[in-house]
């Protein structure tokens, strides 16, 4: 696909994710399954165009569906521990590997996936526009000195933490207020900020340790099969 189209392609995804779960937490609060696959589908429907386009071999399929599935089972066991979320570190590796398409994908279906197990809401659809986003945002950024250099990627990983909280805080304003208010706006952030500590200290430990190697393992992989 060429590099215009996909970036229009992705652009108008994004304002349906936007779109759609604005819509979703103000005025169907209680259609989330529902809204849940109609995302899913928004999220893989540029990776299909692709596939259509270029006639993709089971082999770079395969480590996307790897990919999800790690990102989607390695969130149960830590659900133990308040917002420490290996499924942003997973997310943000793939995207630094297989570019800003595969990291959305990652981020956006491993939310749904994981939520299998863990309980279905209003708030799969935000953590999986939240999570899709820095999978975006992190393959956008693949090239440069972020995702690059060691400590780079662990200050994404502080970042992308605060950002996942910011934005769910966000759906829980929207989902409970008839009217806006500064206090408001200000208590559920303030309330919040102990949960995004922890989200972020947990990247800082799953960045620090497992960066090095699972890019090493994925670049490897991609090398020899020539994919993505």
């Amino acid at each position: 696909m060429p590099k215009l189209n996909q970036t229009a392609v992705w652009s108008v995804v994004f304002l349906l994710f936007a779109s759609v779960i604005v819509y979703h937490t103000i005025y169907h609060p209680r259609q989330y399954l529902l809204m849940s696959f109609i995302l899913c589908i928004a999220a893989m429907l540029p990776f299909f165009i692709r596939f259509e386009a270029r006639h993709l071999h089971a082999r770079e399929v395969v480590p996307i569906a790897v990919l999800v599935a790690l990102a989607a089972v390695s969130r149960v066991p830590f659900s133990v521990l308040p917002s420490v979320q290996p499924l942003t570190f997973i997310t943000v590796i793939s995207a630094a590997v297989f570019g800003a398409e595969v990291g959305f994908l990652v981020g956006a279906l491993s939310a749904v996936v994981s939520n299998m197990f863990l309980g279905q809401g209003p708030w799969t659809i935000w953590q999986m526009f939240s999570w899709g986003l820095i999978g975006w945002a992190a393959g956008l950024l693949r090239h440069t000195w972020v995702m690059r250099n060691y400590w780079g990627r662990i200050l994404f990983g502080i970042v992308s933490g605060m950002v996942f909280g910011w934005l769910m805080n966000l759906s829980s304003i929207l989902a409970i207020a008839s009217e806006w208010s500064w206090e408001l706006i200000l208590t559920t952030y303030g309330a919040s900020v102990y949960f995004e500590l922890m989200h972020a200290a947990g990247n800082v430990l799953f960045f620090a340790v497992l960066s090095n190697s699972w890019i090493k393992v994925l670049q490897r992989y991609k090398q020899k099969y020539q994919v993505l």
